[in-house]
């Protein structure tokens, strides 16, 4: 593929580059670029992108043009968006459907013959990402079409990456040309030119992402019951480690490469508030620190962040004032759980009561609602002290019965280009309405079940209880079943691909957190596992716990994945402290 010029790259829009230039020579003794992560810059483009569809028509960019090229970027992003994530993807379909001509073709009102053709090939490209059932007859009638004309490709003009390097050199020019809005300009506007970046971001994330090799996992070690004693010394050893990692004179704020971060600080400041009062100096004017700095962080719109994950770190920062039991954060408290109840998908974000979504929360920059990110908000609803009849439970509570394996309460069918994906009848809980952190099943008829594991299947067990969900209901009846079969303290139950041996260990600490918090809330000091023994799960999970934990610094760390960050010992570390602290035996 061809080269960009990297001297021009800054000053000319994406579309203006000329694919015919040679290639300057690079200047001697430079040091190689650093390929960015494209991650988060994909996702806030698309958040943008989202905000500006037209909520009366659903198009984008006023017209087919924009709503093609959005389309293209939605499906293409490590996301993958389809017509079942929501509005922001159904609403842009329909209007292509509703631009289609008699002959097949698809544009705007008034566009010329030229215009036409180029439109017409840019739906195809679109409608080629997301040939679903409802798609699928338009994209015939309009590929009829293509076959009477001379249409160009419709990406032409759009200058994607070879390989690493230019992978690496395109990114790095195109985020600096980035706007303070996280999005780009451009003489086709700002939509079309912003969804053509994330394009050209969606080209070169492979290429810059070297291949990895499953590496073997370590058994993890044996441990013994823990009494209170030896729990509590744990988590005061958990608590030195954290104080020591706070930021440079900055006590009480916690973050990766020197630079804060609130969700890392808010989760640490949960877990050091785990520790019973009183408390020494030192450590209760970091917690005070920490506390007022998640304060001053706080938006207009009551979210508590700082660019990323707004409802998870909004939720953990509840979690922490409210643990605090500080009157003068009860007004900061209100005021984020409005957020919380906005953000929750609804009729008022064009969401029915029948979309498998309504009632979920996503992280704020996927647009994705997700069991985790649920649980995490109706744990803070219930700490900001949310009555209990409040309908945002009620809404919640349709989300999380649809991620649950029990087709008598989950009737979600989605269908894809993998196969159609259909409720199991396990009991347990998968990651979201059809989709499987852990994978898949392959039932013989070609449909595909997601797969139940434990961390999420806990996160469904405390979702439940926020909810109201009695014990004796099937739904709570079922997970328990499938929680009591798969007890365990060696590995996070679920994942069972033979491809890569640390796949059981993912989210350990995580479904560490999640199990105390979700049996501590059920009430029972035992679980009887899958071979009929009663455990003392209170005593057990603390043992397995100070077993982990470092005997030179006092922290805690998933040696066999790094996965969701449990690499980063402080997040390690801040899940153990808040597991212990809510499994310390009595």
């Amino acid at each position: 593929m061809i080269s960009l010029i990297a001297s021009f790259a800054l000053l000319l829009p994406l579309h203006f580059q000329n694919p015919a230039a040679p290639t300057l020579p690079v200047a001697p003794a430079q040091a190689a670029p650093k390929a960015p992560d494209l991650k988060y810059p994909v996702d806030e483009a698309v958040a943008w992108l989202r905000a500006s569809q037209d909520a009366k028509t659903g198009s984008y960019g006023g017209g087919v043009e924009g709503s093609a090229w959005v389309l293209r970027a939605l499906a293409d992003c490590h996301r993958k968006y389809r017509r079942v994530d929501g509005p922001f993807v159904e609403r842009a379909l329909i209007f292509l459907g509703e631009r289609q001509a008699a002959d097949g073709s698809i544009h705007d009102a008034g566009a010329d013959a030229k215009a036409i053709r180029r439109q017409t090939a840019l739906a195809i490209m679109a409608l080629q990402r997301h040939a679903d059932a409802q798609s699928k007859a338009m994209l015939a009638k309009a590929l009829g079409y293509a076959g009477t004309q001379q249409l160009e490709p419709a990406d032409a003009d759009l200058l994607l990456p070879q390989n690493s390097d230019e992978a690496i050199r395109i990114s790095n020019e195109l985020l600096a040309r980035r706007g303070p809005d996280k999005a780009w300009d451009g003489t086709r506007g700002k939509v079309i030119e912003t969804a053509r970046v994330v394009c050209v971001f969606n080209a070169a994330t492979p290429l810059m992402t070297p291949p990895s090799k499953p590496k073997p996992a370590q058994a993890l070690p044996g441990f013994e019951a823990a009494d209170r004693a030896r729990a509590l010394a744990s988590l005061d050893r958990g608590a030195q480690y954290l104080l020591s990692q706070c930021l440079e004179n900055r006590p009480g704020i916690f973050g990766f490469g020197g630079k804060p971060n609130a969700g890392i600080t808010a989760m640490a400041l949960g877990a050091l508030l785990e520790v019973p009062a009183p408390r020494e100096a030192r450590l209760q004017a970091a917690i005070d620190a920490g506390l007022a700095w998640l304060v001053s962080l706080q938006q207009e719109n009551g979210s508590i962040h700082d660019g990323q994950v707004a409802n998870y770190t909004s939720s953990a920062a509840i979690l922490a004032l409210a643990r605090s039991g500080r009157s003068e954060y009860a007004p900061v408290i209100a005021k984020a759980q409005r957020y919380l109840i906005e953000l929750q998908n609804d009729e008022a974000e064009g969401f029915s009561p029948d979309h498998p979504f309504y009632g979920g929360n996503s992280y704020g920059n996927e647009q994705r609602p997700d069991l985790s990110n649920v649980q995490m908000a109706l744990e803070a609803l219930a700490a900001s002290g949310l009555s209990k009849d409040h309908e945002a439970y009620q809404r919640a509570l349709v989300f999380l019965q649809r991620c649950q394996n029990r087709s008598e309460s989950n009737n979600t069918r989605i269908e894809g280009g993998e196969g159609t994906i259909v409720s199991g009848d396990d009991g347990g809980s998968a990651y979201a309405p059809g989709d499987s952190k852990a994978g898949f099943l392959e039932l013989p008829d070609g449909r595909r079940i997601p797969r139940s594991y434990g961390s999420m299947s806990y996160a469904l067990l405390k979702g439940y209880i926020f909810c109201g969900v009695p014990k004796d209901d099937p739904r709570m009846v079922a997970l328990m079943g499938w929680l009591s079969k798969n007890y365990t303290l060696d590995l996070n139950p679920g994942f069972t691909s033979a491809k890569d041996p640390t796949e059981a260990y993912q989210g350990l600490y995580y479904y560490f957190h999640t199990m105390g918090k979700a049996l501590a809330l059920y009430g029972e000091e035992e679980i009887v596992d899958g071979a009929g023994t009663r455990q003392l799960w209170r005593k057990q999970l603390c043992g397995r716990l100070v077993a982990l934990q470092s005997k030179t610094d006092g922290s805690w760390i998933n040696q066999n994945s790094s996965r969701w960050y449990e690499g980063n010992p402080v997040l390690a570390t801040s899940y153990a402290m808040l597991t212990l602290g809510q499994a310390l035996p009595r």
